[in-house]
This record gives structure tokens, sequence and C-alpha cells, in this order.
């Protein structure tokens, strides 16, 4: 496989990985009392094999914290428990990006720390339910519409953040504009039934995410900021719509035109979701001329194949890393993966499922 392009040097923006793999952001709920801790820092150390390391999502702001123990990046504290983060990354000779999510109308009160509040584009409750440490399973409640104030406060926090990452030693930001959380709650017109300019039409439900996008690149370099997007994914109650294609046209045109530096395409198909139509991955390519990741069930040889083609830059791949920590080398030597992936301690508190999978030189093989 040293003929593959996956494993040779690529860039992104302004960062040079030294292979086109990325791993993807994964919640993995370890940040108790929403601050990165040591543990964190191991995990993250342990896979710095890939060419880009994204992190799981990171709340920008108290509001934005909608699962139980996910990080937050608002506070001098999480900036310092990040620091143990990208020093491990980088001491292991990787890079690592890390991932603003705000989730939104995806919370539950019991997730969120006093005083803050669940809000969204609109007073429209998702359905479904959520994990709560204090009370368990409960229904996700109507968010509050956010008023004029309230997303201009939201976007200076995305700014806040984003400036708040590169003093931790990130190398980049993702906006995480995908999977039903706040940004891409504007863009659907079913989550966003506003009648003001951040609603109604393409361009209005697109006003937000591009106004946070362009805010971010001001403030740290457009060379450092990218997003995910999801189109056609169903996750957290986004129902299809149709002006879903001529929706993601028009981002990925004024994404373009803001110059950052990737847009992150996922597809949740291989987990069950709708298929994301090859056309729409097309058109984002013809239209975005930075960097294109692709995400979305991948193994080297497919990952191999879209790069090739062009229709993506570089490949993210997700669960694979989470007991393969070395998934790269495996790939690249041609070593078998593991295959003993715990789902059930994909989202607890400790060590288990989450530092303790070995390298294939670990297992005595």
């Amino acid at each position: 496989m040293e003929q593959y392009k996956l494993f040779t040097p690529a860039k992104v923006g302004d960062i040079t990985l030294k292979n086109h793999i990325v791993m993807s952001p994964m919640t993995r709920c370890r940040a108790i009392g929403n601050v990165p801790n040591e543990l964190m820092a191991e995990y993250y150390g342990q896979r710095a094999g890939a060419g880009l390391i994204i992190t799981e999502g990171t709340s920008p702001s108290p509001n934005g914290l909608g699962y139980a123990r996910i990080p937050g990046i608002f506070s001098q504290e999480q900036v310092e428990g990040w620091k143990k983060v990208t020093a491990s990354v980088h001491e292991n000779g990787g890079k690592i990006i890390i991932q603003l999510m705000h989730t939104g109308r995806i919370s539950h009160q019991a997730n969120l720390p006093e005083g803050a509040h669940i809000l969204a584009p609109s007073a429209v409750k998702p359905a479904g339910q959520m994990w709560t440490d204090a009370q368990q399973m409960q229904d996700f409640p109507v968010p509050t519409a956010m008023t004029a104030e309230d997303i201009a406060t939201t976007k200076t926090e995305f700014v806040t953040a984003a400036k708040n990452a590169i003093e931790a030693g990130f190398d980049g930001v993702e906006l995480h504009g995908a999977n039903g959380y706040l940004l891409e709650q504007f863009l659907s017109p079913i989550s966003n039934i506003r009648t003001d300019n951040y609603g109604g039409s393409t361009e209005n439900r697109s006003r937000f995410v591009i106004e946070v996008a362009a805010a971010v690149a001001e403030a740290i370099g457009k060379e450092k900021t990218g997003i995910r997007l999801s189109p056609y994914g169903v996750a957290s109650d986004m129902p299809h719509y149709p002006e879903i294609e001529a929706t993601y046209t028009y981002l990925a045109e004024q994404l373009n035109n803001i110059g950052i530096a990737y847009i992150h395409i996922v597809d949740h198909s291989a987990l069950g979701g709708p298929e994301v139509p090859l056309k729409i991955k097309q058109i984002i390519r013809d239209k975005f001329k930075g960097t294109i990741i692709l995400a979305g069930g991948y193994d080297a040889q497919k990952a191999e194949a879209d790069i090739q083609s062009g229709l993506g830059d570089l490949v993210a791949i997700g669960r694979p890393f989470i007991n393969n920590p070395d998934l790269v080398e495996r790939c690249e030597n041609n070593q078998p993966l593991a295959n003993n992936l715990n789902m059930d301690q994909f989202y607890t508190a400790d060590e288990k499922g989450y530092t303790d999978y070995p390298a294939y030189a670990e297992q005595g093989v």
C-alpha cells in the first residue's frame, strides 16, 4: 500500500499533515465538569498517527453544553485543560483542530450549568430523548427562540471560543454545522420558522452560519477555519425539506467567498442514515475551492478511490479509531483492525473503552 496517496503528506489551510487521514470528531463524554483532563490528553495522544485529529464537539458557551460531560472552551480552566490535550498530540507528531459545537435545542436543563438556557432559532421542540446524569433519559424540552441580542451574543461566543482554542494550542477550528445542532438548526425551514432576517429564504436561513464562519475566520485566520456539514442528514430530528440542494449550494458558494480552509461533509448512511446523494457532494466540490474532507464508512481502499477521483482531498474515519489507536499504522502495514468495539462504553466516564485499547504492537501477536 506504499503507493497509496492516502499515506502521503497533505495540507489543509496552513496546516501541513503527515497523511490524508483525519480522525473524525466523536463525542466521548469524559470531560468531568465540562473540563478537559489528563485522560482525554492520553486518548488523543494515542491517536496522533492521524494526519489530523478533529476533537469531539466542544461548546463555545454554557448554553451549548447540551450533553452530559462534554467539554467547553469558554473558561480559562477549560483552556488550561485543552493545553494538555494539544501538547500530547503535538508531542506525538500530530495536528489537532477543535470542533466548536453549540447543541442549541438538542439539550436538557439537567445537563446545563446554573444560569444557562436552551436556545434555538425557533421554539420548535425536537422529537426524542437524551441522557442526563441527574435524571437519566428525558424528553427534549421546547427551546427558547433566540432574540436578536441572543444571536449577536452567540456569534461573539463562537469568536471568543475560537480565540481561546488558538491560545490552547490548537492548529485550527471546525464549526459544527451538522448533525442537527445550532448552526444546522438555522439552515432548516423546519427547525427555523423565524420571520426576521434569519428565517424564511435560503439566504436568510444561511445568514447565521455564514456570519459565524466569517467572524471566526476574521478572528483567527481563514486558513485555520473549517466547517462540518451534513446535507440530507436526519440526526437530531432534522427531516428532509425541498430546498436542501439549494441551501447547500448557496452555503458552499458563500463559504468559498469567505475563503475558509475546508468543508467537512459527513454521510451517515454507514450507520443507517439516509445516503448523501453524490450530486450534492459534487456540487459542494465544484462551488468550494478549498479542501474537502469526506466522512462516512470509509476504509483505506474506499478512501484512496475518493481521493484519487478528486471528490475529496482528505478522508475522515470515526469509530475504527476508537479501538484502533494506531489505525493509520495498521492500514499502512496491512495489519488487521481490531473488532472488539465496546459500544456500551462510548459515553461512560472512565478509561474503559477509551484509553485501554492496545496498539497492534502491544497485542503480542
